[in-house]
């Protein structure tokens, strides 16, 4: 008798955002709740790649990346109200505060940003059972 070969697929999901953010905290203590396994990703500590960053608005579009009640935000003045997604993407790189958190990363891809109880399931593909 033969065994069959099955292919094992492990989700991947990685949080980035910092440790001492209140949202990010609730999104570690839900996480934890649920009994789902991530890996996170300071940002002070660890910035993410211009690289990484455009694949996340090619995801999610930099509207929704901007963390809009930070102090790296409101400096760039009004002229941040015109910007394309590459200045965005420019300005993502070189401040990582400038992103909302927490942002969700599963297999590689921006899923989700921000912390709302009711759409994470969904987005990270998490059974409702």
């Amino acid at each position: 008798m033969s065994i069959p070969n099955y292919q094992i697929y492990i989700m991947s999901i990685q949080v980035y955002g910092i440790p001492n953010c209140g949202t990010c905290k609730k999104a570690f203590n839900w996480l934890e709740d649920n009994a789902v396994t991530y890996e996170f990703i300071n940002t002070k500590e660890n910035p993410p790649t211009h690289e990484m960053i455009e694949k996340w608005v090619n995801s999610l579009g930099f509207q929704p990346l901007r963390n809009t009640s930070g102090q790296s935000y409101r400096a760039l003045g009004e002229v941040r109200n015109n910007w394309t997604n590459k200045e965005w993407i420019e300005a993502f790189a070189k401040d990582a505060m400038l992103l909302k958190r927490p942002l969700f990363v599963k297999d590689g891809t921006a899923v989700l940003v921000g912390f709302k109880t009711e759409v994470i399931r969904e987005k990270l593909g998490l059974s409702t059972s």
